[in-house]
């Protein structure tokens, strides 16, 4: 979420990592081995060896909150398609991942391994505790590539290169969108420093929208019954109003204390945000016979169905090696999977033999433009290319979708994307 704690956005003098002499001496041996023995290690056509691509990609599994085990799964089928196809420009990927237990302390051990295990980059990771991961990479100048979005350090942090607009974004759409639609709105959300930004954004897109500001929520991001939270909710959208949940699992357990309420004849919409509400949530909980049906869904990316995700549905058929984890509708996978088509082009950008996180971060600060296949817009971090405003000023990706469930199937309910730039910064000055 965007906890506007402070501001990384300073840029100090890089730190330069220097291996051991003896690990130098070691490599220098190395490669004059591997010339003696006629280009032994060589990628063929290259004509010179190329090292490889060491990277990491964290994300929370196994907890009592949010889990998201398809981040990492689908960087590990990523890894084995570009290595299957001759790696990034001629360069084996290896990727690394860590368990980062959607807690403070986890994501402060990945990021120190990170640093230990001397990483090129962070790339399409999961976590909202920004303020723990980014201190120990911006002193080892480790670039954060791809992040999901949660925390305002990776909206600020001059090492971090956002694919979407994260958290904001969506709070930001999530009000437009209802203003679209709804009378009223009560917003149900985490009782958590990082939660206490969703009602400024949601209602910075209800503002825009000419409608009044949400009933204000907090609960508990772990609960196990929501009944207290669904009763004041109902309440407070009225007739004619809409209920939004951003809980992230636990959405589905509010929507199960709205559900088992006592009908009251009024029309109520729900609604939600990818990563709260995915189409995986949708088919667990009935389609279109279950609670969603009719839900509106504010996203980053388009639809599922769209005909942009086929190579990335190719590569886990085929890669992932039926690891059920790495789901292509799941908006982690999704945001993973544009990540490294990021680094795919970041070091087809750099191309040479050697890759390292400070040739990454100069040619993406340079002006490199990533082209997503229409799952983005093009992506480039220069600084005139960022929103510039206050608590996310490095969003270089302002777009949101707009998306509604009819059938049990997540629909566009709007074609194309919105941009919310406007609504954001609205959110910075005040609105």
């Amino acid at each position: 979420m965007t906890g506007r704690r402070r501001s990384s956005s300073h840029r100090p003098r890089r730190t330069v990592r220097v291996r051991s002499s003896r690990a130098a001496v070691a490599g220098a041996t190395l490669a004059a081995l591997a010339l003696l023995a006629g280009g032994c290690g060589a990628i063929p056509g290259t004509g010179s060896a190329r090292d490889t691509i060491t990277v990491m990609t964290w994300a929370p599994i196994g907890t009592n909150a949010t889990n998201m085990p398809g981040v990492p799964a689908m960087a590990k089928a990523f890894a084995n398609y570009v290595n299957a196809s001759g790696g990034l420009d001629g360069h084996k990927l290896r990727v690394l991942t860590c368990n980062e237990r959607n807690d403070p302390s986890g994501a402060a051990t990945c990021a120190r391994r990170a640093v230990d295990e001397d990483v090129d980059a962070v790339v399409g990771s999961y976590s909202q505790f920004g303020q723990e991961f980014m201190a120990p990479l911006e002193a080892a100048a480790i670039p954060y590539l791809g992040g999901y979005g949660l925390s305002e350090e990776e909206f600020s942090s001059y090492l971090s290169y956002p694919v979407n607009g994260g958290q904001a974004a969506l709070l930001a759409g999530d009000g437009r969108q209802l203003a679209r639609n709804c009378e009223k709105t009560a917003l149900v959300r985490p009782d958590t420093v990082a939660g206490d930004d969703l009602p400024d954004l949601l209602d910075a897109g209800l503002t825009q929208g000419k409608r009044d500001q949400a009933t204000d929520i907090r609960a508990a991001e772990d609960a196990t019954d929501y009944t207290e939270q669904a009763v004041e909710a109902r309440s407070s959208a009225g007739d004619g109003g809409c209920v939004t949940a951003v809980l992230g699992d636990h959405t589905q357990t509010f929507y199960d204390s709205y559900r088992r309420l006592p009908q009251d004849g009024r029309d109520i919409r729900v609604s939600s945000v990818v990563g709260s509400v995915d189409q995986p949530l949708i088919d667990r909980t009935g389609g279109a016979d279950g609670p969603f049906e009719g839900a509106y869904v504010t996203g980053w990316y388009p639809e599922s169905s769209d005909p942009a995700w086929q190579p990335m549905r190719k590569v886990i058929d085929k890669y992932a090696f039926g690891d059920d984890d790495v789901d292509p509708d799941n908006p982690g996978v999704q945001t993973t999977w544009i990540a490294y088509t990021a680094l795919r082009e970041i070091v087809s950008a750099i191309h040479d033999n050697t890759v390292t996180a400070g040739k990454i971060v100069d040619t993406i600060d340079r002006g490199v433009t990533v082209d997503t296949g229409g799952l983005t817009p093009p992506l480039r971090w220069r600084f005139q290319d960022m929103l510039g405003a206050s608590g996310f000023p490095r969003i270089v990706n302002r777009d949101v979708t707009f998306q509604v469930v009819r059938g049990g199937r997540l629909v566009a309910e709007r074609k194309g994307f919105v941009n919310v730039g406007a609504t954001l910064q609205n959110t910075a000055d005040g609105f």
